[in-house]
């Protein structure tokens, strides 16, 4: 199975729009876990370390719906975007529209303060869970989990056998971790646009592919 991919290692814009979206799945995950309920929008593990818990009688009440609710979003998220990439061989940036306007779409109902009720939270998480698994399903390169990206790269420093693309692999961890340190203070400070957070570095990847460019040879 094919999966599409950026031309990683041989044109930079590929790799800042991957940087961009490990922001925009941290500013994601931190608005829905600080803002919906305790749960993670992207980072599936966590959810079912969650939902274990919560089995146990462990955790918040209501918590093991709230999981249910995006486990089954960002796997239907998944299947929207192994459809779109794999039987209806959309371009990639024609997915991003999709993802950003998921994002976006969740971003105005909270800035319009149309979320008040347990019902409209749920919504609001299925908005963004299936945009982080059409996130995580359309590209070959991981930007909403990163145990495996932190293993690869902790191992290649340990065995002395980096290489030059091995700087964009920690700029995507520090920009997970930049995304989700933005949102939190925008929930402090600014609470109204916390959602917003994510989809403004999403949209900076949809534009940087939506611009054509061509595979450096050698």
């Amino acid at each position: 199975m094919s999966t599409p991919t950026l031309l990683t290692g041989r044109d930079p814009r590929g790799e800042w729009a991957l940087l961009l979206l490990s922001a925009a799945s941290g500013a994601a995950d931190a608005f829905v876990f600080i803002c919906v309920g305790q749960v993670f929008a992207g980072v599936m593990t966590g959810n079912l370390v969650l939902l274990g818990a919560s089995a146990a009688g462990v955790g918040e009440h209501w918590v093991a719906l709230r999981v249910i609710t995006a486990l089954v979003s960002y796997g239907f998220g998944v299947m929207c975007g192994a459809w779109m990439s794999e039987r209806l061989r959309w371009p990639l940036p024609v997915m991003l529209l999709i993802e950003v306007a998921l994002l976006a779409a969740a971003a105005v109902l909270w800035a319009l303060d149309l979320i008040t009720s347990d019902g409209d939270r749920l919504g609001l998480l299925v908005l963004i869970a299936v945009a982080m698994g059409i996130q995580g399903r359309i590209r070959a390169t991981p930007t909403n989990y990163f145990t495996g990206t932190l293993t690869f790269l902790v191992s290649r420093v340990t065995l002395r056998s980096r290489n030059q693309g091995d700087g964009w692999v920690a700029g995507r961890l520090i920009a997970v971790v930049a995304g989700a340190a933005v949102t939190a203070l925008a929930v402090r400070f600014w609470p109204g646009a916390a959602a917003t957070v994510a989809v403004a570095p999403a949209v900076g990847a949809l534009l940087i592919e939506s611009v054509p460019r061509r595979l450096s040879r050698g």
